[in-house]
């Protein structure tokens, strides 16, 4: 059980960390520190929620008893579409109240 938990933290981290990497200008590249880690799980665990159900569900693509390792490539898809969607919420959100 712990084994599990700890592989779906790592998932998180790795596939949020690398999305928010990917999407230049993210709204929330001005974090550091642990709440920038955090942040990066959150995202990560989100957009991989979303990736699984997109490839198994939507598309008929992988085994949807699994949750794993082997899925990383929808997880990441995932993870660059929340960090995108929420980049652009933030970011606008951001823009009206400087104007």
């Amino acid at each position: 059980m712990e084994g599990n938990i700890i592989s779906v933290i790592l998932l998180g981290l790795v596939c949020g960390a690398v999305a928010r990497m990917l999407i230049p200008g993210d709204a929330f590249e001005h974090m550091s520190g642990p709440v920038s880690w955090l942040l990066s799980i959150v995202l990560g665990l989100v957009g991989a929620l979303l990736g699984f159900w997109v490839f198994t569900s939507l598309l008929g693509i992988g085994d949807p008893q699994k949750f794993d390792w082997g899925g990383i490539i929808g997880a990441l898809i995932g993870s660059l579409i929340v960090v995108g969607i929420a980049s652009a919420i933030l970011n606008r959100g951001r823009r009206r109240t400087t104007v």
